[in-house]
């Protein structure tokens, strides 16, 4: 079996500046994410944080919010910057996991529908088997541009996972994960 990684990608304060910041969905996503960290900590397996800088507003290195959430545990194996949707291309986070032999990956985060399933695609696409612990992403709802229709997180989740599933990932919960390592 491969060397695993877990990979917790933007869970960072710059969401807690933006409109759209849904404060009634953190509590299960912390929930998750803390105990796929502990699992993964438990298993030897590092733990990487990745953190979104761009531009102006929440996300620019200036504005102070690109830091991980105060609930994280502290002290991750490594920090990677990444510039663009994917974690994999611009971040130094590629060479580092090929260093360690690490050829799979856990993907938990937020947005669930943006920087992780980016992210999930190209690690599948660069030849890494990617497990998406899709319970422990986030995201919130959106309007459709052209229908004006709202589509819920959920629906947003489900739909990440239908186009995601068997081709660029698994799709597993935290303990499937957990019990895959």
């Amino acid at each position: 079996m491969d060397k695993a990684a877990l990979l917790v990608i933007d869970v960072q304060d710059s969401f807690l500046q933006r409109d759209y910041w849904d404060e009634t969905a953190l509590p299960p996503f912390r929930q998750h994410v803390l105990a796929l960290i502990a699992g993964a900590r438990a298993a030897g397996i590092p733990v990487v944080y990745v953190l979104h800088e761009d531009g102006d507003g929440p996300f620019a290195a200036a504005s102070g919010f690109v830091r991980p959430m105060a609930w994280l545990p502290a002290n991750p194996d490594a920090i990677f910057i990444k510039h663009v949707h994917n974690a994999m291309l611009d971040s130094g986070l590629q060479p580092w996991l090929a260093q360690r032999g690490i050829g799979k990956l856990l993907v938990s985060g937020i947005r669930t529908e943006q920087c992780c399933e980016t992210t999930t695609r190209v690690a599948s696409d660069l030849g890494f088997a990617v497990d998406f612990v899709s319970e422990a992403t986030m995201t919130f709802a959106m309007r459709h541009p052209l229908s004006g229709k709202l589509y819920s997180a959920e629906e947003i989740r489900e739909k990440t996972e239908l186009v995601l599933a068997g081709r660029f990932a698994d799709i597993v919960t935290v303990e499937q994960a957990l019990a895959r390592l």
